[in-house]
């Protein structure tokens, strides 16, 4: 008995050493933030391992893209940004108070914040900043201008409001230090994400411009805004084109994420409102230097014209071990046509992935089965463990074949599988209440036609489009394609006028509070979320907290697989298909280090020209390049 009081008393001892030994570490300056492990480089971090620091700055990196723009101001739902601004992080524009790894996942490490720390009970974290930051007009970046920033983008945009749903204020404690306060204690991931915040020039955006009218940073704008990142706006032409400048005395150059990278002097970006056109201004050169190719179609047949073969384009496929967004058919239910989960499953079932494959994309991809593709996050066989113990919770709410059965799509394996699946979708739509009627799928009761819209953009969406209509319509569902402008497509994606569109849901292999931009109830009545389904469950909204206030890393892994679970048996998306490598086909005026990060697949801001290559393409091309 005395023997077990005192080992009692010694584990007891060592357990409130260990804990005070981590409120210790937990309140320390931390200059590197991970929510996987330590990062590689340790503390002692000089520059990313793949770049070459002694990179040479020089040369154009023109690019082209779709559509047009008509606006400076990208974190607000009006309007459309011009390239290089984004809508979440600094773009080319403004940095960040710590920056993202490019080849560590769920990793940042300093910027405008050289440190951060926070309490062991994660109620708040407080940053502090580089007294080298500055404006690219001289003055130094200050606390006010955080608080200000987080103030008007938690405010104004529906990724950030999503994101910092749980910090309520920051406040300066001393002239270089912020304290951002949580209302709920917990979230392991919120002090490291604050990291995430863009920083805008509170004295500028307060200011007036040059006819004397106070700007509005809830408005969209044309006037070049002050920055403090490694580019500024030199010039541009509304709507059409936007050509960026390296900053020559970017402060900080010389940091561990910056060194051996932004290498171009120049960043120009040409507007083109055809695919077609856009596709020749590459193959003829000087518009696009570097075209990340996403048709499998062209990657195989298309790169055979003279530029490739002289030499002087080259190909070359980059693997990227990133998750895998989830790409899928979204299925709105903002539209009562989508509301019934049999109907959404029914809708699942005739996409004929394997046909698709075959004949369309030469093998090239992989079906998408997971909304958290290629990581331990995703789900699998039958729930098991904490998993299911999470789920139990929610048993009588949740698709009981979630519990007994392993989820799986559709596979077109044989001539005879098509008429296997589509008896099936049809089963499932009569369970719903709809029938064939005259070879149209009808509403048993009112006799109305299924009847839906699929939203495109591009020549992508017609080849996607067309082999799953061409299904649905085999068994009576109107489905057809309507291809508009870009600008159109994304303001109506951002106002969800749609019936379907194809979603991207990109994820990161330590999912958090972007969550509730994706998934929640809330954001599905934010125009511009990422709640494009418009899921409105609480369910779904209960699973979401349960990851953001995961306990350690493998609760957060049994709370991803519930989560991921519960999308998939909902079937909220027509499941597509995603490909492990990034395609990119390169002037060949660029040299790079031959490795590069394989999370990302590339990192083209770690290129740099080779000035006399560029001016022989030049000269060969008339101009281009």
């Amino acid at each position: 008995m005395t023997v077990g009081r005192t080992l009692l008393r010694s584990l007891l001892a060592a357990a409130l050493l260990a804990a005070g030994l981590q409120a210790t570490l937990a309140d320390e300056w931390r200059t590197t933030s991970s929510l996987i492990g330590d990062s590689k480089y340790g503390d002692n971090f000089q520059h990313y391992d793949y770049v070459n620091p002694n990179a040479p700055k020089g040369g154009t990196l023109n690019s082209v893209l779709l559509g047009t723009y008509d606006s400076f101001n990208p974190y607000i739902v009006q309007g459309s940004p011009a390239a290089g601004l984004v809508g979440f992080g600094g773009g080319l524009l403004y940095d960040t108070l710590m920056e993202q790894a490019t080849d560590e996942g769920s990793t940042s490490h300093p910027l405008i914040a050289d440190a951060y720390k926070y309490p062991a009970d994660y109620s708040s974290a407080t940053y502090r900043l580089d007294p080298r930051a500055k404006w690219h007009d001289g003055q130094p970046i200050t606390v006010d201008d955080v608080i200000w920033s987080f103030q008007v983008l938690k405010a104004n945009s529906p990724q950030y409001s999503r994101y910092f749903e749980n910090v309520t204020d920051a406040v300066a404690i001393s002239d270089r230090e912020v304290e951002f306060h949580f209302n709920q204690k917990g979230n392991r991931e919120l002090p490291k994400i604050i990291g995430d915040l863009a920083v805008l020039p509170k004295h500028w955006w307060e200011g007036t411009d040059a006819n004397g009218k106070k700007r509005d940073v809830t408005k969209p704008t044309l006037e070049i805004p002050l920055g403090s990142a490694a580019y500024k706006i030199a010039s541009f032409k509304p709507g059409s084109e936007i050509v960026w400048q390296r900053v020559p005395d970017y402060w900080a150059a010389k940091l561990p994420v910056k060194i051996g990278r932004e290498n171009f002097d120049t960043r120009r970006y040409t507007y083109i409102l055809d695919d077609n056109a856009a596709w020749l201004a590459f193959t003829k050169g000087g518009l696009e230097d570097i075209n990340r190719e996403y048709s499998s179609r062209k990657w195989a047949t298309a790169y055979n014209f003279p530029a490739v073969q002289a030499g002087d384009v080259i190909k070359k496929d980059f693997q990227t071990q990133s998750p895998q967004p989830m790409q899928g058919f979204v299925l709105n239910q903002r539209r009562p046509l989508f509301q019934d989960r049999l109907v959404r499953e029914a809708l699942t079932i005739p996409f004929d992935f394997e046909s698709m494959n075959r004949t369309l994309f030469f093998g090239f991809n992989t079906r998408m089965s997971s909304y958290f593709q290629g990581t331990e996050l995703a789900s699998s066989g039958l729930p098991q463990g904490k998993e299911l113990e999470i789920l139990e919770k929610y048993r009588d709410k949740l698709p009981p074949e979630l519990f007994t059965q392993q989820f799986k799509l559709p596979v077109y394996d044989s001539p005879q599988a098509e008429r296997k699946y589509l008896k099936q979708a049809v089963d499932l739509f009569a369970k719903a209440g709809w029938v064939i009627k005259g070879g149209k799928m009808v509403n048993a009761k009112t006799g109305a036609p299924f009847k839906f819209e699929i939203l495109g953009w591009n020549d992508t969406d017609q080849v996607i489009a067309s082999p799953y209509i061409a299904n649905l319509r085999k068994i009576g569902v109107d489905a057809s394609l309507r291809i508009i402008d870009q600008t159109q497509y994304i303001n109506r994606v951002n106002h969800f006028d749609f019936d379907v569109v194809t979603g991207l849901f990109g994820q990161s292999d330590s999912p958090g509070n972007e969550q509730r931009d994706f998934w929640s109830s809330k954001a599905a009545d934010t125009p511009g979320s990422r709640n494009l389904m418009g899921i409105k469950d609480p369910t779904v909204d209960a699973l979401v907290d349960r990851i953001i206030f995961a306990t350690d890393r493998e609760d957060l892994v049994a709370a991803t697989h519930a989560l991921d679970r519960v999308l998939l048996w909902n079937f909220y998306v027509v499941p597509q298909y995603y490909r492990s490598a990034v395609w990119l086909a390169y002037w060949n005026k660029f040299k790079f280090p031959d490795k590069q990060p394989a999370y990302v697949g590339a990192d083209i801001d770690s290129w740099w020209i080779d000035l006399d290559k560029e001016k022989a393409l030049a000269a060969k091309y008339k101009g281009g390049n």
